[in-house]
């Protein structure tokens, strides 16, 4: 019960699973969160259990607000909760000009409201020196002419990070942005061989991004060498896009 407590929804797969276990390497227990696959996540609490540390995963649609509100009474909320890791999200391809009301609805639940909901069971039990990482997306910040819902979502929550970090700097908390560029996730899943040498081509540094690349940065952006940084949105793209 000595080490710290990170919470990082979606935290069983992709990103979310890379930096739970970097996170448990960097001296945190792990408490995860998944929704539609409980598999994955017990795998990765497994793997961070044979390391010899602590890590529980727990059932959470963060678009329900009843398992949100289950979550803000699970028993390791009472251990404190030092980082927060807002990662969990969907991503349906929709054209822009076919986007119906019910896409954007139904994207901006989960990812922003969702988002928004788990800080707020949370927040009673944040330490005082909290740290946050909301896990935004480049195109919250340049569109995408098919995914304008996702794009929509990613953009309203960065905002409201910004905002938030704002709030909360006096109290000694802080809250940052991670916005990826292509990552090798399921959202990457259907590429072809052809696609993926596209995608590449148009990255300066010539490779789509891992998992690990992002839990470093998410690990650097928690720790003391970034405490001096808040209310930031740090590209992490391999130069793809420069804002």
């Amino acid at each position: 019960m000595s080490r710290p407590v990170a919470l990082i929804t979606g935290g069983g797969r992709g990103i979310g699973a890379a930096t739970s276990k970097r996170l448990a390497e960097d001296g945190y227990d792990i408490l995860l969160t998944y929704n539609t696959s409980s598999k994955p996540a017990e795998m990765i609490v497994q793997e961070i259990r044979s390391a010899g540390w602590d890590a529980l995963a727990v059932k959470v649609d963060c678009a329900d607000s009843g398992e949100v509100g289950l979550l803000a009474i699970h028993p390791w909320m009472a251990r404190g909760i030092d980082v927060l890791i807002l990662n969990h999200g969907s991503y349906e391809r929709i054209a822009a000009d076919e986007m119906t009301l019910e896409n954007l609805r139904t994207t901006m639940a989960t990812n922003f409201e969702g988002s928004v909901a788990v800080w707020k069971a949370v927040q009673p039990h944040l330490t005082p020196t909290a740290r946050m990482v909301v896990v935004g997306s480049q195109l919250g910040t340049k569109g995408s002419p098919h995914g304008a819902d996702y794009s929509a979502s990613k953009a309203a929550l960065s905002t409201w990070a910004r905002s938030l970090a704002q709030a909360v700097g006096p109290e000694g908390k802080r809250v940052n942005i991670l916005a990826p560029g292509f990552v090798d996730t399921a959202i990457l899943a259907g590429d072809s061989n052809e696609k993926r040498a596209e995608r590449e081509e148009l990255v300066p540094l010539k490779r789509v991004g891992t998992p690990e690349d992002m839990a470093g940065t998410i690990s650097f952006l928690v720790g003391e060498d970034s405490k001096y940084i808040t209310g930031s949105i740090l590209h992490v793209n391999g130069g793809l896009y420069l804002p």
